[in-house]
């Protein structure tokens, strides 16, 4: 999480930020979750090949007491994956309820004051916001009476996080709670909303980068992105549907950023194209290509090459404990429904109706640092900076 500035720069205070604001502590979380394989956490954690045996074994038997709950899972949303451990109901109202007593069972068991439910399931198909069950709760809860095909696996999920009034978090691009009526819930039910679509490799270099080379008006012909990774989520964004969602996520960014509207003559015309190829040898191990193709005074071309060798699970688990601990904290300051200030963490940013969402990384963490400041009554930052000079 790093350290915030107190204060004036002469003022030499930064203090860390856990030490600045109230987290949990992590001796004090307990793990537990839903998946449709029933290894336990040990197993499944050999099975993703992500950390090294060794490392695995010295919390081994810790990783070993934790075995997924049946998860709320159809093939309709995620098409390349099918899995034994899986929940039956005569609705999705029921598997709604089903989440919900799970909740307050592991809250029971393990004696917690505080609970936060975080999505990090798989990308499902791509859905319109145009549906009547997403206008209201009570549209929204007729639809799971009637299995409305236009309430996805996540969808279920969140509401009975929200229903429950813990804090949630969307990690992957679905729409999950961002639509009316989970927005409406959480405003009744007190629950913090953060999401969607952890920003941690390819797409986070673009919200470095498209920054720099607009703030200098380096304009921007065209942005060719491609991926390859082998672990589940590329199997998973193989199915054309379930890549749709996802390149919606990614390519929204620097039209955001760039803001073609108010630079016409820079980034107008641009061409942004995103493929994400499945090469299983890869395994969790992404690489990322980008070609950038730019333009400088007089229309000078210029080029960029980016080759992202990175380790897709290694970025994304500190960033979701990071929003757990931060959803938390948000819940316990009263703060409730869309946090924008953690859109730090995103590629798809929830914002408020009417807002275009925050793509640029050193804005947002700009907002996040400010809200933690606000939160403990110190003065925002804004970088001005004229009182050094009166």
């Amino acid at each position: 999480m790093g350290t915030v500035r107190l204060g004036k720069r002469t003022e030499a205070r930064s203090p860390a930020i856990k030490d600045f604001v109230p987290l949990a502590s992590l001796d004090d979380i307990v793990f537990g979750g839903w998946d449709i394989f029933d290894e336990n956490c040990y197993e499944a954690a050999l099975t993703a090949g992500v950390l090294e045996k060794p490392l695995l074994d010295q919390i081994r038997p810790e990783l070993e007491q934790i075995r997924p709950w049946p998860a709320v899972f159809d093939r309709r949303y995620v098409k390349r994956l099918d899995g034994p451990n899986v929940k039956k109901g005569k609705n999705k109202r029921d598997l709604a309820e089903q989440v919900r007593t799970d909740i307050q069972r592991f809250a029971s068991e393990n004696g917690l004051s505080r609970v936060v439910l975080i999505w990090c399931g798989s990308t499902e198909t791509y859905m319109t916001t145009d549906s009547p069950a997403y206008e209201t709760i009570e549209a929204f809860e007729a639809g799971l009476e009637a299995n409305d095909p236009a309430i996805a696996s996540s969808m279920i999920y969140a509401y009975a996080a929200i229903k429950e009034g813990i804090p949630y978090a969307n990690s992957a691009p679905n729409l999950s709670a961002d639509i009316p009526a989970m927005l409406q819930l959480a405003q009744e039910t007190g629950a913090p909303l953060a999401g969607k679509d952890l920003k941690t490799g390819q797409t986070l270099l673009k919200t470095i980068i498209a920054p720099g080379l607009k703030s200098r008006l380096i304009g921007v012909e065209g942005w060719y992105s491609t991926n390859i990774l082998g672990n589940r989520d590329g199997e998973v964004l193989d199915d054309p549907e379930s890549f749709k969602t996802k390149e919606e996520s990614k390519k929204s960014v620097l039209d955001y950023i760039l803001q073609p509207n108010l630079y016409p003559e820079l980034y107008e015309k641009l061409c942004h194209v995103v493929r994400i190829n499945y090469y299983p040898p890869r395994g969790d191990n992404k690489e990322g290509w980008d070609n950038i193709d730019i333009f400088g005074w007089l229309n000078y071309p210029m080029q960029l090459k980016i080759n992202f060798l990175c380790r897709d699970s290694i970025l994304a688990a500190p960033i979701v404990l990071d929003t757990a601990l931060f959803l938390d904290l948000a819940k316990r300051a009263g703060m409730s429904g869309i946090q924008e200030w953690l859109s730090f963490y995103y590629k798809s940013p929830m914002h408020a109706p009417g807002l275009y969402p925050e793509h640029d990384l050193f804005i947002q963490l700009m907002k996040l640092k400010n809200t933690l400041r606000y939160m403990r009554g110190e003065d925002l930052i804004t970088h001005l900076g004229l009182e050094y000079y009166d």
